[in-house]
């Protein structure tokens, strides 16, 4: 009998041990399956299709709806192309400070800085171009980014990361591509597996920050509203007719996160802008109880440590 009491007190002890560790990881799940909650509610209310995907960077955890459903991306494909870039200029193939002088037939349709800009003496840099296709998505500097990096390296790119659903298969308002069915697009995963392995510096090393300012400057999009001023958001959103998509990296402290949310089939392009914020709102909310909270949810600020 003496012999079984050791294994018996290391029994409770482990038992006591994972109990404590369960605790925790419960009521964690508990602020998930809330989350989960609200995005059904959100679908249910929602005229159109929608797909997304969200992963906890601190501790790997996903939330997946329709993940792997193919979507248009609009201007968040722009995001591909803002990597090629960068990835090029590590490479030595480019250098963002080259230079680059305006063309009369670079200007397209939603060109709203390069329309106004003189051609044949406006001489500007590809960060310059950069800056203007992620800040008001700027359709004339996307295509001249196109010309430069090449379509087919993006697509060697997003197959190199293993993205075989990301493409980028034309250039901003061809609309006899468009026509064709040669859409731009991705899904919430692969989006999502995208600005992952940015933010983790699997796809670019030293110009990562950079990449990520870039990507941080202020813009109109649905992921930031009604979230704190000052958090700094990566994100580009996308819009066509019968489609809303956002897709981004919140730097929240102690909690950064990546969301992807792509809508189509809209009855009304507004109600899928609502949707992407509600969306955003109810994943700040989980991912800022979780940032300011012990793993057993007590908030310790400076002026209460009792």
């Amino acid at each position: 009998m003496k012999k079984l009491v050791a294994p018996i007190c290391a029994s409770i002890c482990l038992c006591l041990g994972l109990s404590a560790q369960a605790a925790p990881q419960q009521k964690v799940d508990v602020l998930w399956d809330r989350f989960a909650a609200e995005v059904a509610d959100t679908e249910k209310g929602l005229d159109g299709v929608l797909g997304v995907a969200m992963l906890d960077l601190a501790s790997g955890r996903t939330f997946l709806l329709h993940p792997d459903e193919v979507f248009p991306q609009a201007s968040s494909i722009k995001i591909t192309v803002l990597a090629e870039l960068y990835h090029q200029a590590e490479q030595g193939k480019l250098k963002l400070t080259d230079p680059y002088v305006v063309q009369q037939s670079d200007i397209v349709q939603d060109s709203d800085i390069m329309g106004g800009l003189t051609p044949g003496v406006t001489t500007l840099t590809y960060r310059d171009l950069a800056t203007m296709m992620i800040a008001v998505s700027d359709n004339a500097a996307t295509n001249v980014l196109i010309d430069r990096v090449g379509m087919d390296n993006v697509k060697a790119l997003m197959d190199s990361q293993g993205l075989p659903e990301t493409r980028l298969r034309r250039k901003m308002m061809d609309l006899k591509a468009a026509g064709e069915g040669r859409e731009n697009v991705s899904t919430p995963r692969e989006m999502m597996t995208l600005l992952e392995r940015l933010y983790r510096g699997k796809l670019l090393g030293p110009t990562k920050d950079d990449f990520f300012t870039m990507l941080a400057t202020h813009k109109n999009s649905w992921i930031p509203r009604g979230l704190p001023e000052g958090l700094k958001i990566a994100d580009k959103p996308g819009e066509l007719e019968g489609v809303r998509a956002d897709s981004g990296v919140i730097f929240l402290d102690n909690r950064p996160y990546v969301l992807c949310v792509m809508t189509t089939y809209l009855g009304k392009e507004r109600d899928g802008e609502q949707v992407i914020s509600r969306i955003s709102g109810a994943a700040f909310r989980l991912f800022d109880h979780l940032a300011r909270s012990s793993d057993y949810g007590r908030v310790i600020s400076v002026s209460n440590g009792h």
